[in-house]
């Protein structure tokens, strides 16, 4: 907690903007691909669903 307070405040937004990319990527995936790409393949909604899910854990670890 120390090092984000000396960081000065450009230092700290450019180290949260590839994070925030990326969860908005893994968002995107989770809520139009992947039900897209599962309906496509023939995938079971509850499959669908499992995957989705993975994907927003994973967009909340960033």
């Amino acid at each position: 907690m120390q090092a984000e307070k000396s960081m000065p405040a450009s230092a700290a937004g450019q180290n949260e903007m590839p994070a925030l990319l990326l969860g908005a990527g893994f968002a995107l995936a989770s809520l139009i691909l992947v039900p897209a790409l599962a309906q496509r393949v023939g995938l079971s909604s509850s499959l669908t669903i499992a995957l989705r899910a993975a994907l927003m854990r994973a967009a909340g670890r960033l």
